[in-house]
């Protein structure tokens, strides 16, 4: 069973919000089949300014541990998971807010070291985030990050929804 299977199974929607993979994972749901029935959007918030005055993370925060921050990436979950359900009017408990921040180089940004990425989400059963520590190059890294965001939301489904995956599919 596909993610989009397991979302609209249980009746529930997602809404995303990407800075290091730049829409990859919007873009990889979205191809398929069925995903206009639970996928809501999704915003790429690659600069800090987007994080903070459309996503709501606080300057003062972003100031102080920078883009690549658990606070940062639980923020970004919450906050793209009320806009979407507000915009759709939708239920927001059963909407889920899935983000990912970090660094895919070939520079660290800040205290950030390339590789360092971190997936948020939030929903009406929890939220949280993990934190990755990938190796390779940009492509890689994106690439790679990509694959955690949806292992994270699938292990969201299986841990506060009962979704099993069984032999389910990663997209």
């Amino acid at each position: 069973m596909t993610l989009i299977e397991r979302l609209e199974k249980k009746g529930l929607f997602l809404a995303i919000a990407e800075s290091v993979t730049g829409g990859l994972i919007c873009a990889r749901l979205i191809d398929t089949p069925g995903a206009s029935r639970v996928v809501l959007g999704g915003i790429v918030a690659y600069q800090n300014d987007v994080k903070q005055n459309l996503l709501g993370v606080p300057s003062e925060l972003l100031a102080k541990v920078g883009p690549v921050d658990s606070k940062v990436a639980m923020i970004m979950a919450t906050s793209v998971r009320d806009k979407f359900a507000l915009a759709n009017t939708k239920n927001i408990s059963r909407v889920i807010g899935l983000s990912s921040t970090g660094v895919a180089g070939p520079d660290p940004v800040g205290r950030s070291e390339v590789g360092e990425v971190l997936i948020g989400f939030s929903s009406s059963r929890g939220a949280g985030h993990r934190a990755f520590q990938f190796q390779g190059d940009r492509e890689q890294i994106r690439s790679q990050s990509l694959a955690a965001a949806l292992l994270v939301l699938g292990e969201h489904l299986d841990e506060f929804w009962g979704l099993e995956s069984g032999n389910s599919q990663i997209h």
